[in-house]
């Protein structure tokens, strides 16, 4: 399983008024496991970034000025996330802006719908916690996720923090999927070979669980399918 977790930066609230991306930052997971792929931009909107919005990222006209534009980097932006499964907080926003930047490069049908799915984050945590606020603070704060780095937002920075609060929202299983540390590997395998014993060994008893355990076993699966939103690795996927 492939997901994509993204944010952007913009001059301003809506596309419908003219405003535009200034910030693509993306991080990937696969199998619930954050890779070291990242995709990460910042680009020239041929426009000025209003100024409620700068004070928001930082990000000024006299930064952006040089930086390449959208048609310069959408190829290589569609192959990142092609057939993935793109993680937004706030999906409509961000879609919406990209939608508008395909379409001003004149592709019909120009939509990301054409290459990725898409699951919001805010629409989860809202109905995972209702009348609480959601926001990506408030999530980090819920979870316990650090994000004392945020003194601005920034695209790259909100998609390392939502990832980490997405793994947690749907089931927490990040610690399990970890990478040991340097020389764990290596020291748990000294450990062993000086203790291993080069013995005969009986054959292994094989112990079947009981149709109560099974039972057992199959409504802790489904409790976990249902607290994660479909996310159990250990459940079998639908057809």
């Amino acid at each position: 399983m492939r997901q994509v977790v993204l944010d952007t930066e913009t001059t301003g609230l809506s596309p419908e008024e003219g405003h535009r991306i200034i910030e693509i930052g993306c991080v990937e997971l696969l199998n619930r496991r954050l890779t070291q792929r990242r995709f990460h931009v910042y680009l020239n909107p041929d426009r000025a970034v209003d100024a409620g919005a700068q004070e928001v990222h930082g990000l000024s006209d006299e930064f952006l000025a040089d930086k390449p534009r959208f048609r310069d980097i959408v190829q290589e932006f569609i192959a990142f996330v092609d057939g993935a499964e793109l993680i937004i907080h706030n999906a409509p926003f961000d879609v919406g802006f990209l939608n508008h930047e395909l379409r001003l490069l004149g592709d019909e049908p120009a939509s990301l719908a054409d290459h990725c799915s898409v699951l919001d984050t805010l629409a989860l945590a809202r109905k995972k916690h209702p009348g609480q606020r959601n926001s990506l603070d408030a999530l980090c704060k819920r979870y316990g996720i650090d994000n004392s780095r945020r003194e601005l937002h920034g695209a790259l920075l909100d998609a390392e923090i939502l990832a980490d609060v997405y793994l947690a929202m749907t089931g927490g299983q990040m610690a399990l999927l970890e990478e040991p540390e340097a020389g764990a590997a290596e020291t748990a395998a000294e450990s062993m070979s000086t203790q291993r014993r080069h013995t005969a060994r009986p054959p292994l008893r094989v112990l079947r669980c009981t149709p109560e355990e099974l039972a057992a076993h199959e409504e802790r699966l489904a409790a976990l399918q249902k607290s994660s939103g479909g996310n159990c690795l250990w459940s079998e996927p639908t057809a």
